[in-house]
């Protein structure tokens, strides 16, 4: 039995392949072997969000995701979201509402709230702080990450994006 397998994927928007172990985790996958640093390293126990991507359309924790069971999958991270309206809008709104303080836990909140967005353009501020439960931030109380994910879904409505 082989301890590594050749994968192939698709990566933000890219076809890719890759030789990995078998307990290599698709946040190692992405930033070991790729070089894609964007995805941060937390805590490895899927508690902070940090690491959040999107593999086939559902938000995971790339330290939980083992690298192999991305085989044959779409796989989005924060850097795969350039050229998004909706991660534009959040960005913008994340500036404005001063959303952004250390910046560790940002990429993984702008992959979960821009993939909020894709499924609910106008999010009230309940559905917002739902949609990222799973994500840690230690300065700023979320409430600004909040309201910037809701002033995002009401640019985009408004067609306020830049």
């Amino acid at each position: 039995m082989s301890l590594t397998h050749e994968i192939r994927f698709t990566l933000n928007g890219v076809q890719r392949s890759a030789t990995v172990g078998i307990e290599i985790s698709a946040l190692q996958l992405l930033r070991d072997v790729i070089g894609l640093t964007g995805t941060k390293y937390g805590c490895g126990e899927g508690e902070c969000g940090a690491c959040t991507i999107i593999v086939d359309g559902r938000s995971v924790n790339a330290c939980l995701q083992f690298a192999v069971d991305c085989d044959g999958r779409e796989i989005t991270t924060v850097e795969g979201l350039s050229g998004d309206a909706r991660a534009q809008a959040l960005q913008q709104a994340f500036v404005a509402h001063g959303a952004v303080q250390c910046g560790f836990c940002t990429p993984g909140m702008m992959v979960q709230a821009t993939h909020l967005l894709a499924s609910q353009p106008r999010p009230d501020a309940a559905v917002a702080k739902r949609a990222i439960e799973g994500n840690l931030c230690r300065c700023t109380g979320y409430q600004k990450i909040v309201e910037a994910i809701v002033q995002a879904g009401e640019s985009l409505a408004a067609g306020d994006v830049a």
